[in-house]
C-alpha cells in the first residue's frame, strides 16, 4: 500500500489499524514530512527563552524531518515574530546566537533586517532597480502561543486557534503564569522507533494496567475518559481519594470530580500533560522512519506536590512506554505483520489520530 491509498474506516467498530508501512517505510516517512509535518503546528521554544524586548532566538523546526531554520524575535515593542532564518540574498543562515539583538545581520554580505523581518540595509545593492521589494524581507512562519510555549508552522493547513481552542476554556483554571522550568526534569530521549508508534501509545489508557503498575494504582480505571476534538484528543485521569487532584473552580465541567491529570494531545506530535504540581510537555520530533527524539519539558507550579500522584514518576512511566513502543516497532518489521482491529471502547484516540493522518495525506 502507498501513502496515497491509506484510508481509515470512520466506524471504529469496523476499522482495521494502519499497514505496517506507516511505521518504518521511507516513502511513507517522506510523504508524512511533506504533507503533514510541514503543514502542522509544532513546539519550537519556551516563551521565557525570548521574553526580553529586542532579543532573538534561532531554532530549528523539526530537526531531522523538516530542518527548517527559524528565528524567533521580540521587537522593541514586545511583539513576537517567527521568521525564516535564511538571508534573502544568497540563502545564508542569518542569526546564529541567542540573545539581545536590535537587528539581524547576515554575516555573509552584511544584509541587515529589522526584528519584524523587514529589510533595513543591503550593502552593494545601491544601483539595483526596483529594490528592495517585499521579497527581500525575511519570510514569516505561522506563529502561535499557548501557555508557556511557542508553536511554529511552515505552511499551516489549519489555524492555530482551531488547534488550541478546545483546550483554552477547559484548562483556563491552570496556573500557567506560575510555571517555572525544572531543569532536572527536562531531558531528551531518543528511541529506535517510528514517531507514530509513540503517539499511538500515548493516545490510549488501555495499556495502563498492563504496563504501568504504579500509575494504575493512582487512577480510577473505570472513570477514565477520552474526548476527541477536530485537531486533538484529551484524556482525563480521575483519581482515588487521597491522591493529589486539581482544585477546580465552581462551574468547571469537572468540578465535582477528582481529576489527577489532563493529558492533551495536539495533532500531530505535541503532548501537554497537566498535573496538580505543574506541566510536562512531550515534544515529539521524528528523526527518520525508525528513529524519534522526545523532548521532555518540565515546568513546576507547586513544588510541594512534585513526585506525587498520577504525575509522580514520569521517568519510570516513560521508560515503560518506550519498552512497549520498541517491542511494537520490532514486531512491525515482521513480514507476517498484518493490521489488527481497534478496541472500540479503549482506542478511540488512536483511531482519531489515524483518521487525521489519512485525511491529511489525501488532502495534501
Amino acid at each position: 500500500m502507498r501513502p496515497d491509498d491509506f484510508r481509515v474506516e470512520p466506524d471504529i467498530r469496523a476499522a482495521a489499524t494502519p499497514p505496517r508501512e506507516l511505521y518504518g517505510d521511507p516513502v511513507w516517512f517522506d510523504a508524512i514530512c511533506e504533507r503533514i509535518l510541514a503543514r502542522t503546528w509544532h513546539v519550537v521554544a519556551r516563551l521565557d527563552e525570548v521574553a526580553q524586548p529586542e532579543s532573538a532566538l534561532p531554532v530549528t523546526l523539526l530537526p531531522g524531518a523538516l530542518d527548517e531554520p527559524v528565528v524567533l524575535t521580540r521587537d522593541g515593542a514586545g511583539a513576537l515574530h517567527a521568521l525564516a532564518n535564511v538571508c534573502t540574498h544568497r540563502g545564508n543562515v542569518v542569526a546564529t546566537e541567542a540573545g539581545r539583538a536590535r537587528t539581524l545581520r547576515c554575516g555573509y554580505h552584511g544584509r541587515t533586517f529589522r526584528l519584524d523581518g523587514s529589510m533595513l540595509a543591503a550593502p552593494g545593492f545601491e544601483g539595483a532597480t526596483s529594490f528592495p521589494s517585499a521579497a527581500d524581507a525575511l519570510r514569516r512562519f505561522g506563529l502561535g502561543t499557548f501557555g508557556p510555549l511557542a508553536f511554529v508552522a511552515a505552511r499551516p493547513a489549519t489555524s492555530f486557534d482551531a488547534l488550541v481552542r478546545p483546550l483554552a476554556e477547559r484548562l483556563a483554571f491552570f496556573p500557567w503564569n506560575a510555571l517555572r522550568r525544572d531543569a532536572e526534569g527536562s531531558r531528551d530521549y531518543e528511541i529506535d522507533a517510528n514517531w507514530a508508534l509513540y503517539v499511538d501509545n500515548y493516545l490510549e489508557g488501555f495499556h495502563v494496567p498492563f504496563v504501568h503498575g504504579g500509575l494504575a494504582k493512582t487512577l480510577d480505571e473505570d472513570a477514565y475518559a477520552t474526548e476527541l476534538s477536530d485537531e486533538g484528543v484529551l484524556q482525563v485521569g480521575f483519581v482515588a481519594p487521597g491522591e493529589p487532584a486539581f482544585a477546580l473552580p465552581a462551574g468547571h465541567r469537572d468540578h465535582d470530580r477528582r481529576v489527577g491529570a489532563y493529558w492533551a494531545w495536539l495533532f500531530p506530535a505535541t503532548m501537554l500533560n497537566l498535573y496538580p504540581w505543574g506541566l510536562s510537555v512531550n515534544v515529539v520530533q521524528p528523526l527518520g522512519p525508525s528513529r524519534t527524539r522526545v523532548r521532555y519539558l518540565t515546568l513546576v507550579a507547586d513544588a510541594s506536590l512534585r513526585g506525587k500522584g498520577a504525575g509522580g514518576d514520569l521517568h519510570r512511566v516513560e521508560m515503560e512506554d518506550q519498552g512497549v513502543v520498541l517491542g511494537v516497532q520490532r514486531g512491525m518489521r515482521s513480514r507476517l505483520a498484518r493490521p489488527g482491529r481497534y478496541a472500540p471502547g479503549h482506542e478511540r484516540g488512536v483511531h482519531h489520530f489515524h483518521t487525521l493522518l489519512a485525511r491529511r495525506l489525501a488532502d495534501a
